[in-house]
C-alpha cells in the first residue's frame, strides 16, 4: 500500500481525506495504486462492486472529507444521504443496478491520465466475435488465460493507441498489477476470458436481443438472423473468432 494511505490512516478516520489537497480540499489525482486502495477499502466483501451499505460508507466519507478534521455520520444526515445517492446514481451509475462497478468509480475520482484511459471506452467492441480476435492477438501461447506479459503488451498497445506516446516500464508493470488486482477475481495472476471481459465490454450480446430472449423456440428465420449477426466476414460458415465469439455469448446469457 502507497506511504500516503499508510499516513492517512494513521491521521484521519475517513479514509478519503487523505486523497485532498490540504488547501484547495480538491481531491488530488490518484495513482493507479491509490485507486487500488479506494476500492479495496470501500468493497469490503470483495464481490466487485460497491453497495448497500459499502456504498453509504462511501458516499459519506467522500462529502465529509472536505473538512479538515473528522466528523460524525450525523453531519450527512439520513435524508441528505438519500438524496445524494440518487444523484450520485443518476450521473455515475451507467447501467442502472443499484451498484457501483470499478468502471464507474474511475471516472467519479480523479485519476492519473494515462491510468484513466484503460478506463474509458467510448467506442465499446461491437460484438464478441471482435473481442475473440484481441484475446487471440494477445494469448500468444494459446494457454486460453490473459498472462501478465500479455496484459502489460495489451495495454501497452492500448494506451499507444490512445495516447500516440510511449509509457515508461515501471508505469506499465503498476497499470498491470493493478488491473490484475481488479479484475483476477480469482486470484490465480491471469485472466481468464470472463475475467478479461469485465476490462474489455461489449457493446452487445446478440443472443440478448428480444427477438431471441424468452422465446420458447426458435424459427427458422431467427437461426437465419443469428447465423447472419456472427458471420462477420460473411463467407456462409461460423468459424474462429466467430465462433469463438458466438460460445462466449452464449455462457454470457
Amino acid at each position: 500500500m502507497a506511504e500516503s494511505t499508510k499516513a492517512g490512516n494513521k491521521s484521519s478516520a475517513n479514509f478519503m481525506r487523505q486523497f485532498r489537497d490540504k488547501k484547495t480540499r480538491e481531491l488530488k489525482n490518484l495513482t493507479a495504486s491509490q485507486f487500488m486502495d479506494v476500492w479495496s477499502h470501500y468493497d469490503k466483501d470483495g464481490n466487485g462492486f460497491i453497495e448497500g451499505r459499502e456504498l453509504d460508507n462511501f458516499l459519506r466519507e467522500f462529502v465529509s472529507s472536505v473538512s479538515l478534521s473528522d466528523v460524525g455520520p450525523e453531519v450527512v444526515s439520513e435524508s441528505m444521504l438519500e438524496e445524494l445517492k440518487e444523484c450520485f446514481m443518476e450521473a455515475y451509475d451507467d447501467n442502472k443496478d443499484g451498484k457501483i462497478e470499478i468502471r464507474e468509480l474511475a471516472q467519479l475520482l480523479p485519476l492519473e491520465e494515462s491510468f484513466l484511459l484503460l478506463f474509458r471506452f467510448d467506442n465499446p467492441l461491437e460484438s464478441s466475435v471482435e473481442f475473440m480476435k484481441i484475446w487471440r492477438e494477445y494469448d500468444t501461447d494459446g494457454s486460453g488465460y490473459i498472462e501478465a506479459d500479455e496484459l502489460k503488451n495489451f495495454l501497452k498497445d492500448l494506451l499507444r493507441e490512445a495516447k500516440k506516446d510511449s509509457i515508461e516500464e515501471d508505469k506499465l508493470i503498476e497499470y498491470t498489477d493493478t488491473l490484475l488486482q481488479i479484475f483476477d477475481s480469482n486470484k490465480d495472476g491471469k485472466l481468464q476470458l470472463s475475467e478479461m471481459a469485465k476490462l474489455l465490454p461489449v457493446k452487445e450480446n446478440f443472443l440478448c436481443r428480444s427477438a431471441f430472449k424468452g422465446a420458447s423456440k426458435l424459427t427458422r428465420e431467427d437461426i437465419e438472423r443469428v447465423f447472419a449477426l456472427y458471420d462477420r466476414d460473411k463467407n456462409g460458415t461460423i468459424e474462429n473468432e466467430e465462433l469463438k465469439g458466438f460460445l462466449k455469448d452464449l455462457l454470457e446469457l
